[in-house]
């Protein structure tokens, strides 16, 4: 790419785009009990098929983090983590939060370990309250993100 020039997202499929409401709508199910859920379970209860059931449900989960970040909100993402690493989300969690100037770090050292305890718990709080808007928990949000 030529110096200067413009980059464009690409615009998201509206089949990405209709998986990512869905997987949204499962995600803030998972965050009012509090608990994570992993890749393959998320994939298993959206019902994807295979091939390439965990790249459908990380190429979702990224276009939420997008949408969660242009809107100053915790990334609802931070609820899926990896089977593999003990609690965490895969690496592309950490190097799409990096691009979005969220996180700074090593994605295996404990910078990983605080970022995701923070995203985790400030969506499960966020995401996790029942009887509110979206609009009412932004509110809310940013009144205690300002206060920190």
């Amino acid at each position: 790419m030529k110096a200067g020039a413009a980059t464009s997202k690409p615009i998201p499929s509206k089949s990405l785009q209709q998986l990512a409401k869905r997987l949204r709508a499962h995600l803030e199910k998972m965050a009012e009990r509090g608990v994570p859920i992993t890749y393959h379970d998320l994939a298993k209860v959206l019902l994807l098929t295979p091939p390439n059931t965990i790249h459908k449900v990380t190429e979702a989960l990224e276009l939420l983090m997008d949408e969660d970040t242009g809107t100053g909100r915790p990334l609802i993402a931070a609820i899926a983590i990896s089977k593999a690493r003990g609690g965490l989300p895969a690496p592309g969690f950490f190097d799409c939060s990096a691009h979005l100037g969220r996180f700074v770090g090593d994605v295996t050292g404990p910078e990983a370990w605080a970022f995701h305890a923070r995203e985790f718990h400030a969506a499960v709080a966020f995401w996790g309250a029942s009887g509110s808007s979206n609009n009412d928990k932004l509110k809310d949000w940013q009144s205690v993100v300002r206060r920190a």
